[in-house]
């Protein structure tokens, strides 16, 4: 185990272990403890009941939050003609076909989020080694892979996020600042839920979600009600 400093472990001191928070109450305790100097990211854990390991049980996919992440997020477009002057006009980043491709397989890396028209997909495929394992391949199922450049360059820019269970069976996902008010977190942390409900493998068994916790970057976690907040979606 890591050793903790001085003030992870007064933050933590801070938190009842054996309560389950209501999700606006654990958002305010989470922000009151923040103790990095910097505006923190303000994080979700949601435990699953699924298997990752089979097929029709991985949760996949993306969500377009109300209050978006507060971050800047470089969007990388591959298209050609048309559907490349779409993407300009949609704010994207960098925009381009082989010649970005070459620049990728040179090491340039320089972006958050790649989309991609399907036309454009045997190219970008040759790049799966190096996209793949950073979590930055387009993949129709989260919408990255496209005719409809503009409106996902726009979800993109305004805050739209991916998610994928992990091989714990854990969804991890950014849902704002620290800076954000608690009612902005707390949109964003249900329309993330509502996401994650409906995105439920029809093969998952019993009971789907198992746990939830909300912390900031630096900070410790907090156990939310799921439940109560199921209710509420």
């Amino acid at each position: 185990m890591p050793r903790r400093g001085k003030k992870y472990l007064e933050a933590v001191k801070q938190i009842d272990k054996e309560k389950a928070y209501d999700l606006q109450e654990a958002l305010d305790l989470a922000k009151k403890i923040a103790y990095a100097n910097f505006d923190e990211t303000v994080d979700v854990a949601v435990k699953l009941g699924v298997d990752p390991r089979h097929a029709d049980q991985m949760v996949r996919g993306s969500v377009s939050l109300p209050h978006g992440t507060g971050r800047q997020v470089k969007v990388l477009v591959f298209a050609k003609g048309e559907k490349a002057k779409e993407a300009e006009e949609a704010g994207a980043d960098y925009v381009g076909d082989e010649d970005l491709a070459k620049k990728i397989q040179e090491g340039w890396l320089d972006f958050d989020k790649a989309v991609a028209t399907p036309d454009m997909m045997p190219v970008v495929g040759k790049l799966g080694r190096i996209l793949g394992p950073r979590g930055l391949m387009p993949n129709p199922k989260v919408g990255t892979v496209t005719n409809n450049i503009k409106d996902v360059v726009k979800q993109l820019k305004a805050g739209m996020i991916e998610y994928r269970v992990d091989k714990a069976g854990i969804v991890h996902a950014p849902v704002g600042k620290k800076s954000f008010e608690t009612e902005k977190l707390v949109e964003n942390v249900k329309t993330l839920m509502d996401s994650l409900v409906k995105a439920k493998p029809a093969s998952a068994k019993g009971q789907y979600v198992r746990g939830m916790y909300v912390s900031t970057t630096m900070g410790p976690g907090i156990k939310v009600d799921y439940q109560k907040l199921l209710n509420e979606l």
